[in-house]
């Protein structure tokens, strides 16, 4: 039997959003949220469902995704290693083809973002 309410963060998590943030959706009015006996935030399942679209909001979330900078580039046969320092407390390293470094264009200063999915990282730019 599905839940017609989730807490808020259960919210955050399915829409891939902080729970700062669904705080500040709520106080502008682009979620609509229900108060239980103790004032916690209850979001109703349709609310998110709106939110997320019709395909189902399958997309990178930002718990996954880290803005940065190229700190190397180094190509050795089919593959190539891209270092990018975080403006978190962090370094992404990811071990890519060299055909993505070559149709990304990566070298050393450049944005780019290592997008962490299960126990690999993808770069986009």
């Amino acid at each position: 039997m599905p839940r017609d309410f989730v807490s808020a963060a259960e919210a955050a998590r399915a829409l891939g959003i902080s729970l700062d943030t669904l705080r500040r959706w709520d106080r502008a009015g682009k979620i609509r949220v229900e108060r239980d006996a103790a004032n916690r935030r209850l979001v109703p399942t349709s609310e998110i469902a709106r939110l997320r679209g019709p395909d189902g909001g399958d997309r990178i979330t930002a718990r996954n995704h880290f803005r940065g900078v190229v700190r190397s580039v180094e190509v050795d046969g089919l593959l190539a290693r891209v270092e990018i320092d975080v403006t978190e407390p962090a370094r992404v390293v990811a071990i890519v083809t060299r055909e993505a470094v070559e149709e990304l264009g990566l070298k050393p200063g450049d944005g780019a973002a290592g997008v962490v999915k299960a126990t690999s990282v993808m770069v986009e730019r």
